[in-house]
C-alpha cells in the first residue's frame, strides 16, 4: 500500500466524514427496502470501513 502523510490522510478523514453525514440524512428521505435507500446504506457501509482504515493509519503513522 502507498504511504500516505498524515496530512492526506487527515484530509481523506475530512471528506469520508462529510459523505457520511450526506448519506444519512439522505437515506432517512427514503423508505426501508426503498432502492435508494438499499444503496446508501451499502455506500455507508463501505465510508465506514474506509473512515477506520484511515483512523488506523493515521494512529500507525503517529
Amino acid at each position: 500500500m502507498n504511504k500516505y502523510s498524515n496530512e492526506e490522510l487527515t484530509e481523506a478523514l475530512r471528506a469520508i466524514n462529510s459523505i457520511i453525514s450526506k448519506c444519512e440524512k439522505a437515506q432517512e428521505k427514503f423508505p426501508e427496502g426503498n432502492s435508494h435507500h438499499t444503496l446508501l446504506r451499502n455506500r455507508l457501509k463501505a465510508m465506514y470501513i474506509s473512515k477506520e482504515l484511515i483512523t488506523d493509519a493515521i494512529s500507525k503513522n503517529s
